[in-house]
């Protein structure tokens, strides 16, 4: 699979953009960087973010990779929602200011309905985190939207 940069398969923008770079995409998992750099969001005052940050940077990266899956098939970058975690572990409080970090996502399982868990590890020097994630990234986004909204889907 290509490498695009993050600005184009995520759905986010400016400093809300997390991961600094893809290293690897495949069809069933992903490899994203970030080294913790002072300011910004999610950052203390000392330069380092709390490892509870973790579960973000594990949802960007699953975003990066439905982003690359649907610039492959040559489909828009839509949004996906976070539904939530099963036992993130983390065996740092904080990624300290200067740390590389490798975020990888492996897609387990997918439905048809847009339903799916991923397997994910933030790894640097000290630093291991694991996760699975759940997340929903509705088929038809524009219906999707319009049903939760209240508006008649229009056909």
């Amino acid at each position: 699979m290509m490498h695009w940069p993050m600005a184009e398969v995520v759905p986010h923008a400016g400093e809300m953009i997390l991961l600094d770079d893809i290293v690897e995409a495949e069809s069933e998992r992903i490899v994203c960087t970030r080294t913790i750099k002072p300011g910004g969001l999610f950052v203390d005052d000392d330069g380092s973010m709390p490892s509870w940050a973790g579960v973000e940077l594990m949802a960007q990266a699953i975003a990066a990779w439905a982003g690359c899956c649907a610039r492959v098939e040559k489909r828009p970058v839509t949004l996906g929602f976070l539904l939530g975690t099963r036992h993130y572990a983390c065996n740092v409080d904080a990624f300290s200011a200067g740390t590389p970090l490798r975020v990888e996502a492996v897609r387990e399982f997918h439905d048809e309905q847009g339903m799916g868990v991923f397997h994910c590890r933030i790894e640097g020097p000290g630093v291991h985190a694991e996760a699975r994630l759940n997340v929903f990234c509705p088929p038809d986004a524009d219906a999707f939207y319009k049903q939760e909204s209240g508006e008649p889907p229009h056909g």
